[in-house]
Formats: structure tokens, sequence, C-alpha cells
């Protein structure tokens, strides 16, 4: 086989320059400890850490929305610890209230408590997060949820939305609740009207009766109470039955009792839950409509009321002379309301309880992937120091080597031998 003289050289360099990248790119693992610097390299492992660090992307944005997450619970929870405050001390004021010895001076001046703690809850029920958005609007972030009106009732203009933030691959935590559904949807316990229907009444009656009172939800669902109403009818002046007002006439007893006849003495029916009290002396032939409050707004029946309308329903009640019995019904409508409201709100505070666990232990699995995850990467990626100090060493003498060599081949010519 011939060999030209520039084969001979074009083979040198080319040894010398294979000799040298390979040197270079063990120097340059070295230096940057790692591995594999190109995807040639080694395929294999350079796919498995582009899923690596795709997959601690994932991570690390799981990681940003759990704090998020935190941040808007712990928020919120602050916010409900406080209105539970506000409506504890509202309580405190309704019992005090209720004190039959007070007078309307007195009254007024539990009034005037009661509006500023109502102002005070008004503006917690309006709270904004760090961004600026209304912590109880439900989506409508931007919207004021709760509004005065001109009438001074209360309106809610926010949506039921819950806001949602994924937190781990397969988990969507709940990070805010409406406003709707902790303040407004409270059950009333004056969802009920009552009316003395016999006009005029019969000789010798002097019978009032208060406004209804659903003290026992449970009873109340459990019989159920009858979707028309009830009736009591007064069959002596001592003697009464209740009946369904969505019975045919003649309308069946559905229970009867007896009440006393002494005009200082204050009877009461209690019936599926629902409280009534009598007022003045029977005659006989009376008859009395307990029946569902309607809405006028909607016209359907009004089965709930936002706490700030108890309030300030007490506080009206408060502010304007009114008998002791209209007080105290106003004021057991209002107790009774306060304490619903309040389980409405520890039970919220209950599901953001659960949802802050649910962060702390998904933090904790998120940060041991993220440690695994790592540690994989460290071990397709990172460099064996001892085995590429080797390397380089050998590379280096085969460098000199082949420098060496080729400085002898090309200084060998048949020429040489013919001087």
């Amino acid at each position: 086989m011939r060999i030209s003289t520039i084969q001979a050289f074009n083979n040198g360099v080319a040894g010398i320059q294979r000799n040298y990248a390979n040197a270079t790119r063990t120097q340059e693992q070295i230096s940057t400890g790692n591995r594999i610097l190109t995807p040639a390299d080694d395929p294999v492992a350079s796919v498995r850490l582009l899923q690596l660090e795709q997959q601690q992307n994932v991570l690390t944005q799981h990681k940003d929305n759990l704090t998020a997450a935190n941040n808007s619970l712990t928020q919120e929870e602050v916010t409900l610890n406080s209105v539970n405050t506000i409506l504890q001390r509202v309580r405190e004021l309704a019992v005090q209230a209720g004190n039959g010895a007070l007078s309307q001076a007195d009254r007024q001046s539990i009034a005037a408590e009661l509006g500023a703690r109502e102002e005070e809850l008004f503006g917690l029920m309006n709270t904004r997060n760090a961004r600026g958005e209304y912590l109880f609007a439900g989506f409508q972030g931007k919207t004021q949820p709760f509004v005065r009106e001109g009438d001074g009732s209360y309106s809610y203009q926010g949506d039921e939305g819950q806001r949602k933030l994924q937190v781990a691959s397969s988990l969507d935590l709940a990070i805010s609740d409406s406003g709707k559904k902790i303040f407004q949807n409270v059950i009333d316990a004056g969802r009920l009207a009552s009316a003395v229907t016999t006009s005029p009444l019969p000789a010798g009656s002097t019978l009032g009766v208060s406004a209804p009172l659903v003290q026992d939800e449970v009873a109340f669902a459990a019989m159920p109470f009858p979707s028309a109403g009830i009736g009591i009818r007064f069959t002596s002046a001592t003697q009464y039955e209740v009946y369904d007002l969505g019975a045919t006439a003649p309308a069946p007893a559905l229970t009867s009792g007896v009440v006393d006849d002494d005009p200082d003495t204050q009877d009461e029916v209690v019936f599926a839950g629902v409280l009534v009290k009598f007022e003045g002396v029977p005659a006989g032939g009376e008859n009395i409509e307990i029946t569902p409050r309607i809405d006028p707004l909607t016209g359907q029946s009004q089965q709930k009321q936002g706490i700030l309308s108890t309030i300030a329903n007490l506080r009206t009640a408060l502010e304007n002379p009114a008998t002791g019995s209209q007080v105290n019904d106003a004021v057991a409508v209002a107790l009774t309301n306060l304490d619903h409201g309040m389980t409405t709100v520890d039970s919220v505070r209950g599901e953001i309880g659960a949802r802050l666990n649910i962060i702390d232990s998904t933090q904790t699995d998120n940060e041991d992937v993220t440690l695994v995850n790592k540690s994989v990467q460290a071990d397709l990626r990172e460099l064996d120091y001892a085995e590429a100090l080797s390397r380089l060493s050998f590379q280096s003498i085969v460098l000199e080597a082949s420098q060496q060599s080729y400085v002898k081949i090309a200084g060998l010519s048949l020429f040489n031998q013919l001087r």
C-alpha cells in the first residue's frame, strides 16, 4: 500500500486534532462538573434529564401555588376569626337587650354599639387580598361583594364561585369561599309569620300572638312542617288544636293542648320545632295562622337571612320605641340567627383548617419529590472527578505521543538517503 506524503501529513494532523479534542472535552467536563455537555455524550441520559427538568419546573410551580394558597387561606382564616369575635360581642349585646328592665335610652345605647359593630363587620366582609381583589366575592374579585342599599338593607353582588389552585399533579385546592355561602345563606329562625285571623275577636278575648321562632331546625325538618303553614284554633277558653292549613276542611287536629287562663301568665306552643307565645286571654273560637314569610322581591318563601341583616333588624327594633313583647321577639330571632351564623362561620373555618393541613402535607411531599428529582439528575449529569482526571492524564499522554510521533514521521524523507 502506498502512502503519499500529503496523506501522512493529513493522518498525523487528524490524529493530533482528535486527541486534542478528547483532552479538551475532558478538561471542559472537569471545569463544569458535568458529564454530559451535549446530548451526543449520552442520548438516553439526556432524554431522562430533560424529563426530570420538566418535572422540576412543574414542582416549582406547585410550590409557588402552595405558598399562594397558604397566604390566601391564612388571610381568610384570620378575617373569619375577627368576624367570629364581633358576632360573639353582638350576641352578648342581644342578650343584654332582652332584659325587660332596660329603658328606651338603654336600648338605644345598645343599638349604638350594634351599629358600630355592624360597620366593623361590613368592612371585614369586604376585605381585599394582597392583589387588591375582594376576598369573599367569588370569581368577581374586582366587584365589592356586600353593598348597603338606600333603605339600609344589604345585598350580595358577587357570585358563588370558589377559586382554586393546582397544588399537585392531580389536586386542585380551593383557596377562597364566597360571601354568600358564609354570610348570606344563614338559616332564618324568623322565616314564619303569625296573625290572629278571627275578626272581630269573641267577646272577652284579648288574645295576641308573638312572632313565630323556629328554635329547633332538626325537629322542623323531621316533621316536616306543613308547606302551607299551621293553624291554631281555640275550641274553648283553655283548649286549642293545631292543624294543617293545607288540609281539606274540616282539617283534622295534628296535636292539641291546654293554656292557662291567667292573664299574667304567658303560654306557648311548640310544634315541629316552632315556638309561638300567646298574649292575653282567649275566650274560645279564635284562630291563629302560622305561615311562611314571603320575600317581597322574589315572591318566594324566605328561608335565609344575612348576618348583617340580622344585626340591622335588631338594631332597628332597639332604636324605635316598641312594646316589651316586640323587643323580646326581635331579640329571640336575632339570638337564634346569630347562633346559626356563628355555626356557619365556624364550619367554614373548619374547612379552611382542613385545607391548610392539606397544604402542609403536600408541601412535604413536594419537597421529598424535589429532593429525589435533584438526586437523580445529579447521578445522571454530574462528573466522576477521579475517573475524569485519570482519563485526562491518559489523554494528555496520548496527545503528547501523537505530537512527537508526528514530528518524527514528518521528518522522514527518501531524499535524506541520497546525500
